[in-house]
């Protein structure tokens, strides 16, 4: 077997023989596998060792595994196997003979409406099954997505979902994902929902319609400062036949507002059904509209085709206005005191009486408690955290701390860290309005500056000599201050040692990053796959993490094989000319 083309891959993994390397990504290079007993062709994914080294991405790997065993869904991958062997990590999951939907495009340019309008579809099915779940994608693109020879779809790679249950994930932010098909509010690197995947999956639908995404640019930065300010064409414009209940959708779809869009993936599955529905009503010859009155006797009134004249819709409009004028002079008893206002009226106030008193009698559950807590929790630090702490967390630990202890006291532990934050000034509200007041104060803003920037290692630094500087030099005349200001520093410093996600989630756009300029270079785009390595070594080239050392040799390396490469590529083109000729 060719080693080198298996990039160190092992022959063999627990039951399965490795085979060739069918795609690669942030998390790890995919294979095509065998099952030594069955025979059975699967996928398998397997850890780079120099990711397994660095903290975090072990966790990460197994919170994919985690994902995709939550999954139960016809259209997502499904998983089989998971292992460790001689220190690598991988998983099994199933083999779609197929193609992504980036090379389908690649060959097609666009895709027909009505089969974007299917594929989506099948997409909302996965989505719903993800977030139903609690799992957010937050990498939904082309070439996450396998087509079928029948157009069903796959949705893979939830290497960079983030789990709704896993505090870390959701408070750590950071900006994870393909610059063309990301949220606003996830390149901003805010916490995403449901509708960031809606969103992406928006501009995946306005790719398969007109060949181009919404937003495109030369670098990664300028593509995601579009997606946050910028405004992109209605793909009516390049779609002639684009029903306009389509192209109301995927507008919808990407607003920059996530409350604009629609709510969940069924909701939208149910609108992009309808625009079948109403396709097919339009176009037919005879569509009619039925009375509603189960009544078989009943003749079905005629609705006009946009064919037909237009001298009888006052006739139409004529027939619909005296159905209902006799339809209001025959009514029941009944049917006439609800349409009384006043009865109306008392009832609705009733109904609002009863829910108000069922709502504040009724005593909320442990789950119930923890998930408005934890919900509190998830807003950007305001005062109102400390009423998660009082109203819900503490008594919780009060009635049951065996059952919620694990669960609550890290959410404690960040309300205290916020409570200290708040009386030291350093909160984002304060430190806009007031510099730093004393020289402590002046290091924690500085520390807080490169942990946001991404910079863990010198925020450890500066923070581990704070504590230490802080303990040895007492100063009588503020203790408590600096008491505060030690407590505080000691926190930051214990979240971000203990926070190994975050370390993780710094190198996954350096690892993607790296896949892409492999698939550019699948591409014989050897220029655009050579900016990127450059861009690489710039960014990385002084950072001592091994992944990023190794990751900066690799660059460096390719960079120097990239005129072989381009050559031989010559060569494979001139000799296909030739045969060409020749034939």
């Amino acid at each position: 077997m060719n080693t080198h083309e298996h990039e160190s891959a092992p022959d063999r993994l627990g039951e399965y023989l490795i085979g060739k390397k069918i795609g690669a990504g942030g998390m790890g290079s995919v294979y095509l596998a065998t099952n030594i007993h069955t025979d059975q062709q699967v996928a398998i994914k397997i850890l780079p060792g120099a990711l397994a080294r660095e903290p975090g991405f072990v966790e990460r790997f197994h919170r994919e595994i985690e994902a995709l065993k939550k999954m139960h869904n016809q259209y997502v991958i499904e998983f089989y196997d998971s292992g460790v062997e001689n220190d690598i990590y991988y998983y099994v999951m199933e083999y779609v003979e197929g193609e992504t939907l980036t090379n389908r495009l690649r060959r097609e340019k666009r895709i027909d409406w009505k089969t974007v309008v299917n594929i989506s579809i099948q997409i909302c099915s996965a989505l719903k099954a993800s977030h139903d779940a609690g799992i957010i994608h937050r990498d939904l693109k082309p070439s996450n997505l396998i087509l079928k020879d029948d157009d069903t779809v796959k949705l893979a790679d939830f290497g960079v979902a983030q789990l709704f249950a896993t505090e870390k994930l959701t408070v750590t932010g950071g900006i994870i994902g393909t610059a063309e098909y990301m949220s606003p509010e996830q390149a901003e690197g805010k916490r995403v929902t449901r509708q960031s995947d809606l969103y992406s999956l928006g501009a995946v639908m306005y790719v398969m319609l007109t060949g181009r995404p919404p937003f495109s640019g030369k670098t990664m930065l300028a593509i995601i400062q579009k997606q946050m300010y910028g405004q992109f064409d209605k793909p009516g414009r390049y779609v002639d036949d684009l029903p306009i209940w389509l192209e109301e959708i995927v507008c919808k779809l990407l607003e920059k507002d996530p409350q604009k869009r629609f709510p969940d993936a069924y909701v939208l599955s149910r609108r992009l059904q309808e625009v079948l529905n109403k396709y097919e009503m339009s176009t037919s010859d005879d569509t009619y509209a039925l009375s509603g009155t189960g009544d078989p006797s009943v003749t079905p009134t005629l609705v006009q085709s946009a064919s037909e004249p237009q001298a009888g819709a006052g006739t139409l409009m004529q027939g619909l206005m005296r159905a209902q004028l006799e339809s209001e002079s025959t009514g029941s008893k009944l049917s006439q005191i609800f349409d009384n206002t006043y009865f109306l009226l008392g009832m609705l106030a009733i109904l609002i009486a009863g829910g108000y008193f069922w709502f504040q009698e009724r005593e909320l559950t442990p789950q119930e408690m923890f998930s408005q807590g934890r919900q509190i929790l998830q807003q950007p630090e305001n005062p109102e955290w400390y009423t998660a702490r009082d109203k819900f967390l503490l008594p919780l630990l009060d009635t049951d701390p065996e059952r919620w202890e694990e669960d609550v006291q890290p959410l404690l532990e960040r309300i205290k860290v916020y409570e200290i934050r708040s009386r030291a000034g350093m909160t984002a509200k304060r430190r806009s309005r007031t510099g730093p007041q004393n020289e402590a104060q002046r290091f924690m803003l500085l520390s807080q500056h490169y942990l946001e920037t991404g910079n863990l290692a010198q925020a450890e630094v500066i923070l581990t000599a704070l504590v230490d500087i802080l303990n040895e030099n007492p100063n009588d005349t503020d203790n408590t201050k600096q008491d505060e200001m030690r407590d505080l520093a000691r926190q930051m410093l214990n979240e971000l040692q203990n926070d190994s996600s975050r370390t993780a989630e710094r190198f996954i756009m350096l690892t993607q990053s790296m896949a892409n300029a492999d698939a550019l270079v699948n591409e014989k785009k050897f220029d655009e796959a050579a900016r990127v390595w450059k861009a690489l070594i710039v960014l990385y080239e002084h950072d001592q993490a091994e992944v990023a050392r190794d990751m900066v040799r690799k660059a460096r390396q390719k960079l120097e094989t990239l005129p072989e490469l381009k050559q031989a590529a010559q060569t494979e083109t001139d000799s296909q000319k030739e045969n060409t000729n020749n034939d």
